[in-house]
């Protein structure tokens, strides 16, 4: 008998923002049909913990929170940094595919101007997707950082043994930071969309809203918060 495969250690981040009607909504992408895994998909942005992520060159242009505090949160026995790491892939892989970026000036979490940042960060955000640029590299060009403590820890799940390819991951929770607009497409993205819980739930039995089981998890969850507030208080975001 086989043995099952490893889990590959994995972030994924559920993105949230506040509706007209004090609900709130997620953002989620519908993975391309020639994807490998969860081809036609909808799925929130994420993807495997880098080597890089974990990196003494990349910590050390992170702040916001501490490798130990890291792994007190995850209660993990994974090393700090590795602990770290999964926020930092976390961070990468939202900029990646949603061109959503958690990145700050070196001096600390002051208040950049996103329009004219953008205008230089997102050119290098395919280079970053395909592996011709490491995130380190982009945070040292732009003399910039990565902020950590915008991501709140919300849940881990492995896949089970039965699945060819299974990935350790753990989900994180962060609001769609100001004057951001995440992209509608890109390399690993088929389409994108803003949609409540409850809709997006109401729309998988039908099949036309393909969904994995800690997808559809993540979405129950939220769904009992009855409000924007209701959410922000709950999970501090």
């Amino acid at each position: 008998m086989a043995q099952p495969a490893i889990p590959l250690p994995a972030s994924t981040v559920v993105l949230v923002r506040p509706d007209e009607r004090g609900g709130f909504e997620v953002f989620m992408n519908r993975r391309p049909e020639t994807m490998q895994t969860y081809a036609g998909v909808y799925v929130f942005p994420g993807g495997c913990v880098e080597l890089v992520d974990c990196s003494p060159e990349m910590l050390a242009l992170t702040h916001g929170l501490a490798p130990a505090e890291a792994r007190t949160t995850l209660e993990s026995d994974l090393a700090p940094e590795v602990c770290l790491g999964h926020w930092v892939a976390a961070v990468r892989e939202l900029f990646e595919e949603a061109g959503i970026h958690f990145f700050t000036a070196v001096d600390g979490p002051r208040i950049l101007d996103h329009a004219k940042l953008l205008q230089r960060l997102l050119p290098k955000r395919s280079a970053l997707q395909t592996g011709r640029l490491t995130l380190p590299d982009l945070l040292n060009s732009e003399q910039l950082r990565c902020y950590l403590g915008g991501l709140t820890y919300f849940s881990h799940r492995i896949t089970p043994e039965h699945y060819k390819i299974r990935f350790d991951t753990r989900f994180f929770l962060t609001a769609l930071p100001a004057q951001q607009i995440p992209l509608h497409f890109s390399e690993e993205v088929a389409e994108s969309l803003w949609i409540s819980p409850q809709a997006a739930l109401e729309r998988s039995p039908s099949g036309k809203f393909p969904m994995m089981p800690p997808t559809i998890a993540v979405l129950r969850r939220l769904a009992e918060q009855g409000s924007w507030q209701a959410l922000r208080a709950t999970f501090k975001v």
